[in-house]
């Protein structure tokens, strides 16, 4: 090993750890070092194509891609060697160095961690002796005392290229002192030696008022407190998991209601939309909440079918239709696309048989491979509402079991945009657009023929954040935590 690594593990889920390890990737990267991202394991439905190990493509979590991207580095498998994507409450896929492994899948959870760390530890030492930092994101909590033994994600991890550790918390939750405290206490002693700092993260208010926590708590754990980082909504990342928020974002203009079904995917892609002028984000969960939606926006789905079923019992399978014939913009992307065909046919066990929205004369075949690929291609000519998008070159990226075809005897559907294989990937009947491309947001090109805007550049977005660390952490700490010696 030639790195340093700097590891960021959380009190608990949603605590910062993505964003923060995203800044930190970008500040190491200006210092002029080599750098890269590491998750050993992610659980998350965001995921992009990457190249892998052996000329295919791959996947890895979004939030590792967008890391990789931060440090100036090329994303590629190593830096999230294992990734699940949840498909129920109780399965996931396993994804191992970015190809599907379904042997992996049914060996129980304890076993299958076992099985996994071999993947990782190569991974971590792959980037280990090519780089000067890897920064190491952890999951959840490292302090889970029911998971300690199997969990390789956190300490293990840490343990293996004695990682200095940043431990982070959600001051806004409440609770955030006890949850540094009893995270520390639970750690074996050895694993507490690696915790270099504590950061309280999204504290809104005044900062003197905290003490005499921070100087109580160094006294009971010897730990100090190395940053207290106030709210920042407008940091410009996607969130690691889940929707965004449950307030609208932006004010008057065009509402655009995306439907949030349960496994929905890939919802990172919609990130360049918060904000944008003249547009305001909301989500949907109920008919009420599509209500006065300008455009209605099926996402990906990690199980299309059961999506579907949720969809209709919800009762917004209807209000989605009358949307659609009351002549209103109805855009799905990918999953989102095979519900509004005709039909899934799942003649493997993929994804499970269903009858579509029936808004796209399309039918889906879920195939056992799944399709990985970049993408890029210029739009044909459409028809309004989306005649915006004539002639207009996109850049993204497919992550699919499913494949679509005409429904024989349908009629009233184009298809306005193919791949590099010649297949095609995007039609149009009427008011309704459906797309396997992902990205289609984060192409300034479509963003400025929809909106007339685009979002932040990605390196804009990068350098705040490292701005914003380099503000908030206490002077210099940033440094030392790549001096073996302290």
């Amino acid at each position: 090993m030639t790195a340093r690594a700097v590891m960021v593990l959380g009190t608990t889920s949603g605590a910062g750890k993505s964003w923060l390890a995203t800044a930190l990737c970008r500040w190491y990267a200006r210092q002029g070092l080599k750098v890269a991202p590491f998750k050993a394991q992610n659980m998350s439905n965001n995921a992009r194509v990457v190249p892998g190990l052996d000329g295919r493509a791959g996947e890895i979590g979004s939030a590792q891609y967008f890391q990789a991207l931060a440090a100036g580095r090329s994303p590629d498998v190593r830096m999230n060697p294992v990734l699940l994507k949840p498909e129920r409450d109780t399965a996931s896929q396993v994804v191992v160095m970015g190809q599907v492994r379904p042997d992996l899948a049914a060996v129980p959870w304890r076993e299958r961690s076992e099985a996994l760390w071999p993947f990782a530890r190569e991974g971590l030492h792959a980037l280990m002796a090519g780089h000067d930092v890897v920064v190491i994101e952890g999951a959840g909590s490292p302090a889970e005392i029911n998971l300690h033994a199997s969990d390789y994600v956190n300490m293990r991890t840490a343990r293996e290229v004695e990682a200095a550790c940043l431990l982070v918390t959600d001051i806004d939750r409440g609770g955030a002192f006890a949850h540094l405290y009893g995270t520390h206490q639970l750690l074996p002693v050895d694993e507490r030696a690696l915790i270099r700092g504590f950061v309280l993260n999204r504290f809104r208010g005044d900062a003197a008022l905290l003490a005499p926590g921070p100087e109580q708590l160094r006294d009971l754990t010897g730990v100090p407190t190395v940053a207290v980082l106030p709210m920042w909504r407008g940091h410009g990342l996607p969130e690691e998991d889940g929707v965004f928020d449950d307030s609208p974002s932006g004010g008057t203009g065009r509402r655009i209601a995306i439907v949030a079904y349960p496994r929905l995917s890939n919802l990172d892609e919609f990130q360049p939309l918060r904000g944008l002028p003249g547009v305001r984000l909301t989500w949907a969960r109920s008919p009420a909440d599509l209500a006065g939606a300008d455009w209605i926006v099926l996402p990906g789905s990690k199980h299309t079918s059961s999506d579907l079923a949720w969809l209709r019992a919800q009762g917004l399978a209807p209000a989605i239709m009358a949307h659609a014939h009351a002549g209103r913009p109805v855009l799905g992307v990918c999953g989102g696309l095979q519900m509004l065909g005709d039909a899934l046919v799942d003649p493997d066990g993929v994804d499970g048989n269903a009858a579509g929205l029936g808004l796209l004369p399309l039918t889906t075949t879920f195939a056992r491979d799944k399709l990985l690929r970049h993408t890029a291609g210029r739009f044909g000519a459409l028809d309004a509402p989306w005649q915006a998008l004539s002639d207009v070159a996109v850049d993204g990226y497919e992550i699919r079991h499913g494949r679509t075809v005409p429904t024989p005897g349908g009629a009233g559907v184009r298809a306005v945009l193919g791949n590099a294989d010649g297949e095609p990937i995007a039609w149009q009947a009427g008011h309704v657009f459906g797309t396997y491309t992902h990205g289609l947001f984060e192409s300034p090109a479509v963003m400025h023929a929809l909106f007339g805007a685009a979002a932040r550049p990605l390196p804009e977005v990068f350098d705040g954040l490292a701005d914003f660390i380099d503000t908030h952490f206490d002077r210099g700490v940033l440094s030392r935590l790549l001096d073996p010696s302290h």
